[in-house]
């Protein structure tokens, strides 16, 4: 979610991906697609097959792992949970070091074919990534609003942990029981981090409180007569299976029993750690409070850009210079709907105006889901004119559970399962219709569905005979960044008709250019949550519930924000450079499969890619 750049953005995007890996500039001859020589594919083949020797190791050690992937067999580990010990987290680092030194030592990256030499920089940037966050591992938060454990392990077994047989059921019955070592090692770690001044500020509390409790809320876990998120999908999945009804109630009776002694004890033991330290926390809301937060701010923001030389500063100027473009183009939206005032009197107008809001009802939620389902058949017309690879997978429209929805964003999505399980899952957060306003509709799904997160997800988990890691990867910068780059996309496709939906899409460019300015804002140059929510209500058109959300993810998550926008602009520059370096000769297909078709990349690399293919179809110049 970031970049790299010392000039004005629109300038020096371009220089870089000019200046990256692009031929000189005086020669205009065309260059023949490289052949694939036999010593290179001898050598490729050669590191994937260390690659996948190395991906089976590590997926052998996690359960929830091969639980995504669909394997099943190894009953002991269908019931565990991932080692979350701080031995295990060393072991992880000593691995990364030794792989780094082999991978330098064993392969010639010039040996390599295109797809090796892109799998080799991938990994080799993975390793030296995860040594250094490694080093800063002690100033992150063990549990936020966000993500964590507390909400990240009940997920896991609704959405993730299949029932197909009683042996299942029984492994589903072992991580319930599982809950209590994981929750109490991470207490153990997160006293630790508080004492030593980790710990999020004090309004994350009140979410982990309340949503840790939802958890726990009914049956069997109280008296309610309705059940709780964790017992009425275990339920559901035993009820289902082909089995005499005394082995079912004999495996209901023995979850409920699980959850009442192990289940909940240990969620009551979560709920009175962040008891204790909603009481030592403070209201600070930066990185900048931590013992570390400059350098562990700076290298976050490494992390989720891929770019490791842009400063705070840097990312916060571009915000602030983006923010002026697309307030320029809102003006230009205002004088086609004949809208009088100031564009914050404009905000107001698309903030309350009830044409644009369903009810909060059960039936506003179902027109809402309709039709983005419409929208989707929309733009699944348009599609076979700018891709010529896309995923199989199918992709499914659903509601956010109640238990998470408090914590959760307006809208986001899960891969689909690579054994073809599970399809891949548009979640939109229907808690508040306020917060989903229809003229967002559009920009929204093209994000999170077609031709955002599912096309580049979906379609890196089906990119047979690239390696395992490659298809499980996914960085921010460019997984984040090319979701906003599809709802640009929509735009060039003929899309957007309204000029309420096109509205909406600006709306969303704006809110990732205000991310730059915010996040930056609080963790660098000491915002407090209130400057944040004051600076996007003045500048974004987003509501203040949808505002406040998000400020607050930011503080917790710091520098994740940055992402979006930073590759959004690479991915447009790298295309706007293509185009004008190819002329008549730039294909949108052939474009879209060099950047998605070998999964997630640092940007570098990336840049790298469409300055070869450029290259590669540059048109020769008439003599």
């Amino acid at each position: 979610m970031i970049k790299h750049l010392r000039t004005p953005l629109a300038v020096s995007m371009l220089a870089l991906v000019a200046a990256c890996s692009q031929p000189d500039a005086g020669t205009n001859t065309a260059q023949a697609p490289a052949v694939e020589t036999p010593v290179e594919a001898a050598e490729t083949e050669r590191l994937y097959a260390w690659f996948e020797t190395l991906f089976e190791a590590d997926i052998a050690r996690s359960p929830q792992g091969l639980a995504a992937l669909g394997r099943r067999d190894d009953l002991d580990a269908y019931g565990r949970w991932d080692d979350v010990s701080d031995a295990s987290a060393e072991a992880n680092q000593q691995r990364r070091i030794e792989r780094l030194a082999y991978l330098h030592d064993t392969f010639d990256l010039d040996a390599l074919d295109e797809d090796g030499r892109v799998s080799y920089r991938v990994f080799e940037y993975l390793q030296e990534t995860g040594i250094r966050q490694y080093g800063f591992s002690d100033q992150n938060y063990v549990f936020t609003q966000m993500f964590g454990p507390h909400t990240g392990m009940p997920t896991f077994l609704i959405n993730q942990h299949r029932v197909t047989n009683a042996a299942e059921a029984e492994a589903y019955i072992s991580r319930l029981a599982g809950f209590a070592g994981v929750f109490d090692t991470l207490i153990e770690r997160a006293d630790a981090r508080a004492e030593a001044g980790v710990m999020p500020p004090r309004f994350a509390f009140d979410y982990l409180i309340g949503n840790t409790r939802a958890v726990i809320t009914g049956a069997p876990f109280d008296d309610s007569e309705t059940d709780s998120p964790l017992l009425a999908d275990f339920r559901a999945k035993v009820n289902a299976l082909e089995i005499d009804q005394a082995a079912k109630d004999d495996l209901l009776a023995r979850g409920i029993e699980t959850m009442q002694t192990e289940t909940g004890p240990a969620y009551e033991r979560l709920i009175a750690m962040f008891e204790r330290h909603q009481a030592m926390t403070d209201t600070r809301d930066g990185a900048w409070k931590l013992p570390r937060g400059e350098a562990f701010y700076q290298s976050q923001l490494a992390a989720f850009t891929t770019m490791p030389d842009l400063s705070p500063q840097e990312i916060h100027d571009i915000g602030l210079s983006e923010i002026d473009r697309i307030h320029g183009e809102m003006r230009g939206i205002m004088e086609q709907v004949g809208f009088e005032g100031s564009l914050q009197d404009f905000f107001e107008f698309m903030r309350s105006d009830e044409q644009f809001y369903y009810p909060n009802t059960d039936e506003g939620r179902q027109r809402y889901l309709e039709e983005v389902d419409v929208v989707f058949e929309r733009v699944g017309e348009v599609i076979p004119d700018y891709f010529n690879t896309t995923p199989q997978a199918p992709m499914i429209v659903r509601e956010v559970e109640a238990f998470r929805a408090a914590g959760s964003p307006t809208a986001f999505y899960n891969s689909p399962a690579m054994d073809g399980s599970r399809p891949g899952i548009y979640y939109a957060n229907t808690s508040n219709m306020r917060n989903l306003p229809t003229y967002q509709m559009e920009t929204l799904a093209y994000h999170e569905g077609i031709p955002g997160h599912h096309f580049q997800l979906a379609l890196t988990q089906e990119l047979e005979g690239q390696p395992m890691f490659q298809r499980q990867l996914y960085l921010s910068a460019f997984g984040e960044g090319w979701a906003l780059y599809a709802e640009s996309l929509g735009k060039e496709m003929g899309l957007f008709t309204d000029p309420y939906q096109d509205f909406g899409r600006l709306a969303y460019e704006l809110w990732r250019a205000g991310r730059l300015v915010v996040d930056t804002g609080i963790h660098a140059l000491q915002w407090s949550r209130e400057d944040a929510i004051n600076y996007l209500l003045e500048n974004t058109s987003f509501t203040e519930e949808e505002v406040t959300r998000e400020v607050e993810r930011y503080i917790v998550w710091p520098g994740q924000a940055t992402s979006y926008k930073i590759g959004q602009m690479r991915i447009r520059d790298l295309r706007d450079y293509a185009r004008d370096e190819l002329g008549d000769a730039f294909d949108w297909g052939e474009f879209h499969d060099v950047v998605l078709t070998h999964g997630s990349l640092p940007l570098p690399v990336l840049t790298e890619l469409v300055n070869d293919y450029v290259a590669a179809n540059r048109p020769q110049s008439s003599e």
